[in-house]
Parts: structure tokens; sequence; C-alpha cells
């Protein structure tokens, strides 16, 4: 009831520009990735006007005072492949920057980001009131210059880690008439139980505020800086390895939920274990395996299968297969 109570005020607080003037901009995806596939959205706009959190559907994807929609990618090996960024819709380039280092905030040799924590980024306008900004580029991949004219889904960029960023993804902001907007509901007038959100998106995006970022399997528990980095999964595993190890990556599992991980090989179930999540964390990982015995491991195919339970909901499953030969 009070949290249901902070949205209808938050709606009357956010001032709502009139349902027809927020249909004059439809937006696209502002990566060249699949959803749910190689990114994921880790962080929504802030809808609590207190100092709490509160997605537009209510959840807890986000931190206080968050004004903008993160894009993410699953590793920093997918970072440095590259993967563009995307003008969500047509208009013209209003300004730049592109000079800042891609390093995580807070780590040994990051810049000063007084007054830049967008990092390296662009800034759209649209016309009618509208601006689109997008945040944390990768430094020297800026493609745009002040003044040019851009088409929906032209190349602004690419994903970066620049200015106040601790993993790769672009900070997506929507402005009307200098007010920050949800693009999944720019009206202002969602409430917990709306089944149709006021979306700006071309695309009917499914909510998705709790998932599986990647799974992998290892001859070790590894550590998490190789996860985040995208070095922790091996191709194929040698009968004789220390240990067969399945990893699950999770992004806001909440107090409560379940991370089960599952290895099959050839001879049936190896492992099953099931990961109580103790609190809300923005993103984490579990692991399960069985050390090697003298034999070794039959040779075949193993296939890792993680699933996000919430209660009897499943809300996501990604599997992997690797050879031991």
């Amino acid at each position: 009831m009070i949290r249901h109570c902070l949205l209808l005020l938050a709606a009357l607080l956010f001032s709502a520009p009139p349902a027809a003037v927020a249909k004059d901009l439809s937006l696209t995806l502002p990566l060249k990735c699949t959803l749910g596939k190689d990114c994921y959205i880790q962080n929504y706009v802030d809808r609590d006007p207190g100092p709490g959190f509160s997605d537009f559907a209510c959840g807890s994807s986000g931190y206080d005072g968050h004004k903008g929609t993160d894009f993410a990618l699953p590793s920093l090996a997918a970072m440095r492949a590259g993967v563009d960024v995307l003008a969500s819709a047509a208009g013209q380039v209003v300004a730049i920057r592109d000079n800042m280092p891609d390093i995580a905030f807070g780590s040994p040799g990051a810049p000063d980001i007084s007054n830049r924590e967008c990092g390296n980024g662009v800034l759209l306008r649209h016309g009618n009131g509208w601006e689109t900004q997008y945040c944390h580029m990768k430094q020297g991949s800026i493609r745009v210059r002040p003044g040019q004219k851009v088409m929906q889904d032209d190349v602004l960029g690419q994903v970066g880690l620049s200015g106040k960023a601790q993993f790769p993804h672009v900070h997506l902001s929507l402005r009307k008439d200098g007010q920050e907007l949800d693009p999944f509901d720019a009206d202002q007038t969602l409430t917990c139980n709306d089944p149709a959100p006021h979306s700006l998106w071309q695309d009917n995006f499914a909510y998705s505020g709790s998932g599986l970022i990647s799974v992998g399997f290892a001859d070790s528990v590894p550590e998490y800086a190789a996860i985040k980095a995208g070095t922790a999964a091996l191709p194929s595993l040698p009968a004789n390895a220390p240990a067969l190890v399945f990893w699950g990556f999770a992004y806001n599992p909440e107090k409560g939920d379940v991370l089960e991980l599952v290895i099959t090989g050839p001879q049936g179930e190896v492992i099953r274990h099931r990961a109580i999540i103790e609190k809300h964390q923005a993103r984490l990982f579990r692991a399960v395996g069985k050390r090697t015995k003298a034999q070794g491991w039959p040779k075949g195919n193993y296939t890792g299968t993680a699933t996000l339970w919430r209660g009897t909901n499943k809300l996501a499953q990604r599997e992997i297969t690797v050879a031991i030969r």
C-alpha cells in the first residue's frame, strides 16, 4: 500500500506531459544487440520520489535517483569486441565527448570525473523539445560530430566503460523540454497494476527486472573478476581436469530468489544445487561442481543449466554445453 501511494505521488510530482505529446517520439533499441541474449537492462528509471527506488513495474531494478535506462553488455570482452550504439530516433547531434578512458569508476587509475559523469557520449535533439543522451561510450569510438543530422538506428559509436560506470553499458537519458522521463512510461501515469504502460519503444520490450547474464564451465571456481571480464568460461576440458565446475552470473536477484545450477553428462545428472539468494544484489554469481576422481570424467558432452526462480516463477534460464575429451 505504501509503495502504491508513493508511485501515485511520483506521478503527480513529475508534472506529466499529455498523452498526445508523448506519442510524437518513437524509440528503437540504442544498442546493436538482442535483449536477453547478448545484452540486458541492468537499471531502469527511478520512479520513487523519496529515498527508495521503484522502477516503472514496481520492481527494484535500479537505485535511488537513477534518471536513465542502462543497457548493459555481459562482459568486458564483449565491450572490447565492439558493440555499436545506435540513435534511438532521428535527430541532430548537439554535443559529443570522446576522450575519456574506459576504466571502471573507483578503480586504480580512474580519472577525475567531476562534471563528466556521463563519460564519452552523444547528445541528440529530436524536435518538439525531445532529447536523448547516450553515456559511458568507448573512448575514440564516436562517429558523429556536432551539427550532424542522423537517422534512427544510425551508428553513433560503441559501448564503453567511461565516466561513472562500473560495468560496460550505455546509459540512455530521455528528456522532454528539459524534464527527465522514463521511456517505458513517458506520460508518467503508470501505476503498479496498469497492464499497458505508455511506452515510447517501437518494440514492446518485455520487462525483465532480474535475469541471467552468462553461464560457463571451468576447472575451478572462477574469480569474480574473470566472470565480469568474460574470460572464465572454458571451451573444453580434459578428462583429468582438477574439477568440473559450472557457474551462473545473474543480475538483480531479490532476497529469497533461487539460482538453480545443474550439470548433466553422458551418464545422466552429475550434480544439482539450489543457491538461495540472501539479499538483493545488482549482480552476483554462484557455482557448483565436483572434484575429479582418479579415473577422470567420462568423455563426452556435459550440459550446464542455470535457472533463476522466484517462488514457482521461472525468471530466466540459460544452458551451455562443454566437451570433455
